[in-house]
């Protein structure tokens, strides 16, 4: 049955509201994220995150056949399977954690903006794929825009080892979400839920393990003391950040494509930035909105090159 073009408007419209819940959802993961890592142990949280997230999206995997398609998923594809839990997973968590527990929500929201930029560099290192000059002009201003965020205005001090751990460790988000999606450029033939799923399963088992081994169990011994605002954003992060926003991103991808749903994401800083102002009353100081403003700038650059 054919749609009449104000359903297919309403549908349009439907799928644009979902993906700006994306970017708000995986912006309000940054504050979340802070409350946790200042309430309990870094591994523990990132634990209890995964777990949560993991059975959801378990459930969600399988209704729709995932079952079936384990057996279609080759040995060494598992070997990569489990790199990308070990980086995508496992070590981003563990650098968002530490990093918040240095930095405020807002200013480290925007090693964001440094993502596309290193993933297309590397992808073009190592898949060939191909730069133009607007590419390599968003590329520049993303990540002068980044690092003055991210420094506090002085962005030099990223390159001499001036700055202080938080700036550091969150910087290793980048490389590991690099990492990722890389990695994920070579698992030809699995789907996109079935990665996210199989990775955030593995993940989570990593991180039980670590908490376990480095935190003990003392660790979840503080959890009879964690406040009510740390068990909503952990479950916040686990049902919003890593499942909703997922879905609805993956429901973008399928109805716009994904150059058009990867444009939300310019969006996830400036939601960061907003509710850790609004929810943790994080001061916005000029080297903030400045750099945040060149950082979004030359991410949007970057994504008008690669349509281009």
């Amino acid at each position: 049955m054919t749609q009449t073009p104000l359903a297919s408007l309403s549908a349009r419209s439907g799928i644009h509201l979902r993906l700006l819940g994306m970017a708000a959802l995986w912006g309000a993961s940054w504050p979340m994220g802070r409350i946790v890592a200042l309430s309990v142990p870094p591994l523990l949280g990132a634990s209890l995150r995964f777990v949560m997230a993991s059975v959801l999206l378990l459930l969600w995997w399988l209704s729709v056949g995932g079952a079936q398609r384990v057996k279609h998923i080759a040995a060494a594809q598992w070997g990569w399977l489990v790199l990308a839990a070990a980086t995508g997973i496992f070590g981003y968590s563990v650098s968002f954690m530490l990093g918040l527990q240095h930095l405020p929500a807002g200013r480290a929201a925007m090693v964001i903006t440094l993502n596309p930029a290193a993933t297309l560099l590397l992808a073009a290192l190592f898949f060939h794929e191909k730069l133009n000059w607007v590419i390599v002009c968003g590329m520049v201003l993303a990540i002068v825009g980044a690092a003055m965020a991210i420094s506090g205005g002085a962005p030099w001090a990223l390159l001499s080892g001036s700055v202080g751990a938080g700036e550091l460790i969150v910087l290793g988000c980048v490389g590991c979400w690099v990492a990722y999606t890389l990695i994920g450029r070579r698992l030809q033939g699995v789907d996109a839920l079935t990665m996210t799923t199989l990775t955030a399963v593995i993940g989570a088992v990593m991180l039980l393990g670590a908490s376990w081994v480095f935190e003990g169990a003392s660790a979840w011994h503080s959890l009879q003391q964690a406040a009510p605002s740390t068990w909503l954003s952990v479950f916040g992060m686990a049902l919003g950040a890593t499942v909703l926003g997922y879905a609805w991103f993956l429901d973008g991808v399928k109805t716009l494509g994904a150059s058009a749903a990867a444009a939300y994401i310019t969006l996830v800083p400036i939601f960061g930035v907003l509710f850790s102002s609004l929810w943790l009353s994080e001061h916005m100081d000029a080297s903030l909105l400045i750099g945040g403003a060149l950082a979004i700038t030359g991410m949007g650059i970057m994504h008008w090159g690669r349509r281009a």
